[in-house]
């Protein structure tokens, strides 16, 4: 999972005598994860993939309720605000959870992940496909978003135990996969499937996969004690003084003043941040199917082909862009070029939704250009996040982890909350725009009929159909003829819809293009956001002065062996 080759010492080292068996009996090893000793690589990278595709599955779990919006919407009987809501609810929910999560200091984060993905499974399995009505709907999806909010901490903080400063932006790369993978897996299934399968059966398939990954990581996640993990670990070649130093750390004074300890500046701003720079993200995630739908008529399998590009262009930038952080022991320049470049791009996909003729591969591209430049960005980011976070307390990583999965899930909520403010066209297109349209197909005759006589049809207007006047009505016979008249009367309910809804979807169909323009220049705006906060994080701009450190830093390590070796003889 790391870009850090292993140790030539990785199968030498012994492990630190903790006075504990290593390993407990069958049953117990089912609760007790804890590692007394930094684990070989191979077992590293096994534990690194249980974590990555157990967020895979969990924002695949969460993500696919917005890849079949309206058909739920329309089960529910639902208005577009109440389904706004849903989401804004769930996202709050997710960022107390998040909170809660900070306790994986103190209680580990192993089990956590494990336990939360059966829930989220049998959630998605059991729960929400089976929802009698939308009050429980609601319910259980601020369950699940609660589960989310939990493991949105623990898993990163195990990403960042398993993998040194050298290795961590590729580790962070591939965990940032995990919603982004996810959500691929939801536009790749529903693409795929929603020709013939309905959307309780999309819920269901992310709760199957959910049960399969829970059973690997039941059988195989562990995680490291608090001695091991409270440490700071440049490089694998660590691994001997920080299981030296776990024999003399007391893991309750260690964990003390964590919460004040990351209210600070280069935590919180950054935090912040960053979750005003992954606007587009959330709005790719939670309405790119009903601005595709309302603005250019796509379907729900369409959108969630086009989504194909973002995710896939993303998930392969993540990998990439850690790779050559971790090669060049910089985080910084990444970030800089990567928001520049999405600013650039964003604008132009900003620019392009007043614009109906725009095709589907123009938007591709964009979708590409934008998914590798947020990939550049934030596998960087996340890896400098965490660095940040443990030159302050390396014991605090889940509690600096809560305080930023806290601040994404509040913008969420609140940016969730506000796009029905600033974009007021969604709610009629949403709501009517497709009942509308069908009834403009289906009375259409009765519509010609209608414009070829308006003058007597307004007569006729006026009166109820039972109580018409005989002049008025043998007037319309002459006129318009019995069969055409018939043909109007059999479309009355579908004109009824028209005249109630008609002119307001007309009015929304109009002014929707320029709203969903400010949305996503609002999001170019969250994005410049995000550049001043770069120069308050930790790490090297220079990757000579990076290289450098390194250097300094293992000769670091090797005096304090070599003195902690004097002192044993």
């Amino acid at each position: 999972m790391t870009a850090m080759p292993a140790s030539p010492d990785d199968t030498n080292l012994r492990p630190a005598d903790t006075g504990r068996p290593e390993t407990p009996g069958r049953a117990a090893r089912l609760w007790r994860r804890e590692l007394n000793h930094y684990p070989v690589t191979s077992r590293r990278m096994a534990y690194l993939a249980i974590v990555v595709l157990t967020t895979v599955v969990l924002y695949y779990a969460l993500y696919v309720q917005y890849a079949v919006a309206t058909s739920i919407i329309t089960h529910f009987h639902m208005t577009y605000s109440y389904f706004v809501w849903v989401s804004v609810i769930g996202n709050a929910v997710g960022a107390f959870a998040s909170l809660v999560a900070g306790l994986a200091d103190r209680w580990g984060r192993a089990n956590m992940v494990v336990y939360g993905l059966l829930i989220a499974a049998l959630l998605s399995l059991l729960g929400l496909p089976n929802a009698p009505d939308k009050g429980t709907y609601l319910v259980l999806f601020a369950c699940l978003s609660f589960i989310e909010g939990i493991v949105l901490v623990a898993t990163p903080a195990l990403i960042r135990d398993f993998s040194p400063q050298l290795g961590r932006a590729t580790a962070m790369g591939y965990w940032t996969m995990g919603p982004v993978i996810g959500s691929l897996v939801v536009t790749v299934v529903t693409s795929s499937t929603l020709s013939f399968a309905g959307w309780q059966d999309e819920l269901r398939y992310s709760g199957w996969a959910g049960l399969a990954v829970f059973v690997l990581a039941l059988l195989g996640l562990r995680e490291l004690s608090p001695g091991l993990r409270d440490q700071i670990m440049v490089s694998l070649r660590d691994r001997a003084l920080v299981e030296a130093r776990a024999k003399g750390i007391n893991p309750r004074t260690a964990a003390e003043g964590h919460w004040r300890q990351m209210l600070r500046l280069d935590i919180v701003g950054s935090a912040t941040a960053v979750s005003l720079f992954l606007l587009l993200y959330f709005g790719a995630v939670g309405n790119f199917v009903v601005y595709f739908a309302a603005t250019f008529g796509y379907s729900e399998q369409r959108t969630n082909g086009l989504a194909n590009w973002y995710w896939a262009a993303n998930a392969v930038a993540l990998v990439a862009a850690g790779l050559l952080s971790d090669k060049l022991k910089v985080r910084k320049p990444f970030m800089i070029v990567g928001a520049i470049g999405s600013i650039a791009v964003t604008t132009l996909f900003a620019l392009h939704a007043t614009e109906p003729q725009t095709g589907y591969y123009t938007f591709a591209a964009l979708f590409v250009a934008i998914g590798v430049l947020t990939g550049v960005t934030y596998a960087p980011w996340m890896a400098s996040f965490t660095e940040t976070v443990e030159k302050q307390n390396p014991a605090a990583t889940a509690t600096g982890l809560a305080v930023w999965g806290w601040i994404i899930r509040a913008v969420v909520a609140i940016s969730t909350a506000f796009v029905p403010v600033v974009v007021t066209s969604a709610t009629p297109l949403v709501e009517h725009g497709a009942q509308v349209k069908a009834a403009s197909v289906q009375a259409a005759p009765a519509l010609a009929i209608i414009d070829a006589h308006p003058r007597l049809f307004a007569q006729l207007e006026a009166y109820p159909p039972t109580a018409v006047p005989p002049a008025l009505a043998a007037q319309a016979v002459r006129e318009v003829g019995a069969d055409d008249l018939a043909t109007v009367r059999r479309a009355r309910p579908q004109l009824a819809l028209l005249q109630r809804y008609g002119s307001q979807v007309k009015t929304a169909a109009a002014q929707g293009p320029e709203q969903w323009r400010t949305w996503w220049l609002i999001c170019v705006a969250g994005q410049v956001l995000f550049l001043p906060f770069v120069f308050v994080m930790t790490g090297r701009w220079s990757p000579r002065k990076a290289r450098d450190e390194a250097v300094e830093h293992q000769r670091a390590v090797d005096r304090e062996l070599a003195a902690l070796a004097e002192k044993g003889d």
